[in-house]
């Protein structure tokens, strides 16, 4: 069975353009649902997670100030949201969501989240709609427990992930990858282990290729013994902030290749959906329920 952490959350007032894309954290369950690939069993909400887990990778200065909303005016422009308790909640709920599935996943082999993928918060930051950094958190809490000791954050949202690659500069027990559209936000990136900028317009067939080759790499020359892999879909050709080409049977052939490998190798993995911005909400939906769909083909 598939264990799946969904967002129950819904964060009011906010923007329309910010509105919109939430939708999917909604529709993915009820379509898998409606397909039979998992039931209501399969789906937890998440409690709050201990602030004790939270600072052993945001400062505490940080996560002080953004807890009692005591962000200054240029702090919060930077996360993209206005800042509010509910949304801190919905932040803390999602990270909770992402420790109890790496849990799962040492247990069964895998587990999701539907929200998370906030991989533009640093240890001291917010950023890009990314308060507090999910994955972060979820690998500090495996390492400071002695549950993993090699751990791959492999990161495919159409976006660098600067605030992860910053929060594991110098810990060298996590290795940070991230394939991106080289051109596009942040605009000030942050080096992660390994960074694959791509050209605008990357299609299926390039990407694919060098996902394969850099996942070999990876694979073989650090060994790891936990995966973290953010699914963002914004990488489609018909995003609105992607600048990439891929088709939704491109994406879906990126997630085979991860999912798979992770499989072959009896690999625990934990999976955040990431990014997702194209006009039509079905497109979404279809490409993050492929992610879904991949894995429960592969593992069940």
């Amino acid at each position: 069975m598939l264990y799946i952490a969904f967002d129950p959350i819904y964060i009011h007032p906010l923007p329309v353009a910010h509105r919109f894309p939430m939708l999917k954290y909604e529709l993915v369950p009820e379509q898998l649902i409606y397909e039979g690939l998992i039931s209501s069993e399969s789906l937890f909400s998440p409690e709050k997670l201990d602030e004790d887990v939270i600072l052993l990778t945001h400062e505490q200065n940080y996560w002080e100030r953004l807890r009692d909303l005591r962000l200054s005016d240029a702090e919060i422009r930077r996360t993209g949201f206005p800042l509010s308790a509910s949304l801190i909640e919905r932040e803390i709920r999602i990270a909770r969501g992402t420790v109890d599935g790496c849990i799962h996943a040492l247990e069964h082999g895998i587990a999701f989240n539907v929200a998370g993928g906030t991989h533009h918060a640093g240890s001291c930051w917010g950023e890009g709609f990314c308060l507090l950094n999910d994955q972060a958190i979820a690998a500090n809490y495996l390492l400071s427990n002695s549950l993993a000791q090699r751990i791959l954050i492999i990161d495919l949202d159409v976006h660098q992930g600067n605030g992860t690659a910053e929060i594991f500069n110098n810990e060298k027990r996590v290795f940070t990858f991230s394939m991106h559209a080289e051109k596009n936000f942040p605009f000030r990136k942050e080096p992660s282990d390994l960074d694959v900028g791509l050209a605008d317009g990357t299609t299926d067939k390039e990407y694919l290729k060098l996902l394969s080759q850099n996942l070999n790499y990876i694979f073989e020359s650090f060994k790891p013994d936990f995966i973290f892999y953010l699914a963002g879909v914004d990488v489609l050709a018909t995003d609105t902030l992607g600048k990439l080409n891929l088709t939704i049977a491109g994406c879906k052939q990126r997630d085979e290749l991860v999912i798979d490998k992770c499989r072959s190798l009896r690999l625990p993995v934990q999976i955040s959906m990431g990014g997702g911005y194209s006009p039509k909400i079905s497109d979404i939906v279809e490409a993050h329920c492929n992610t879904y769909r991949v894995a429960h083909d592969i593992y069940f």
